[in-house]
């Protein structure tokens, strides 16, 4: 059986870390490569960085500072933003990165993720799904940092990107990003109920028994999150003591 992750998310933003609410991210709270050296001895599962202008931007990943930070992670080490063709893939796991979190661009084209997984295998492709409830009640899968609707329904984009190759999903609730309100267990629950491929379930975790409950009752193969671990003082490894005491199998 695949034991349960505990994954802590980075969010990069002009050389520094920053957390908000509902992908307002405009606090800043240090920078990345000391947050990386404290994870790494605090028994995380894996790191997931992701660079929050570079889309917005237009511009490719930052290779040499990811190629400094991977030198530091002894984690599994995912990177996100900016990435629109297969040679940034390529350039970003030849700099260090074990995974690659594909959002906006898999709207646009999405064979990026066909070409990607089959060229480096689907293990390093993570579909990266944020999603918005709408005023009726339904939801929708956003891009672009959460600024531009894309009409698909979050359960047949999921489907769509595991036809694709994907790996694994990151799926992320905007409205519940970093309230710590908890996981949305009905977004959860319709994704995950669509695909076989593992779902990262990310937005909103406030403490240990939304994981459990993430994992139990939404059907979540891993959890991500942030602000639990920039402003509690909470911690991963005591996530997974939590955790394991509920019968969840989990890496300690």
């Amino acid at each position: 059986m695949l034991k349960t992750r505990v994954i802590p998310t980075l969010l990069w933003k002009s050389e520094s870390l920053v957390k908000g609410i509902a992908f307002n991210s405009w606090r800043r709270i240090g920078t990345v490569l000391p947050a990386i050296k404290v994870y790494n001895t605090r028994d995380v599962d894996e790191l997931i960085l992701v660079d929050i202008e570079a889309t917005r931007e237009k511009r490719e990943p930052d290779y040499e500072s990811i190629k400094t930070f991977s030198a530091e992670c002894f984690v599994p080490f995912s990177v996100g933003g900016g990435i629109r063709e297969v040679d940034m893939i390529r350039k970003l796991l030849f700099v260090g990165a074990d995974k690659v979190c594909i959002n906006s661009a898999a709207y646009e084209n999405p064979d990026l993720i066909a070409h990607s997984s089959r060229y480096f295998g689907s293990q390093c492709i993570i579909s990266s799904i944020d999603v918005r409830k709408m005023p009726n009640g339904t939801y929708q899968c956003f891009s672009h940092c959460g600024s531009r609707p894309t009409g698909w329904n979050p359960a047949a984009w999921a489907k769509k990107v595991q036809h694709l190759g994907a790996g694994e999903i990151l799926l992320t609730s905007i409205e519940r990003d970093g309230t710590m309100q908890g996981y949305d267990l009905d977004l959860l629950r319709c994704v995950s109920a669509q695909v076989d491929i593992p779902v990262i379930v990310s937005g909103g975790a406030g403490n240990y028994e939304h994981m459990r409950s993430a994992l139990k009752e939404g059907g979540a193969s891993a959890v991500a999150a942030a602000s639990i671990f920039h402003f509690t003082e909470q911690t991963p490894l005591e996530a997974k003591r939590y955790l394991q005491e509920k019968g969840i199998q989990i890496r300690l």
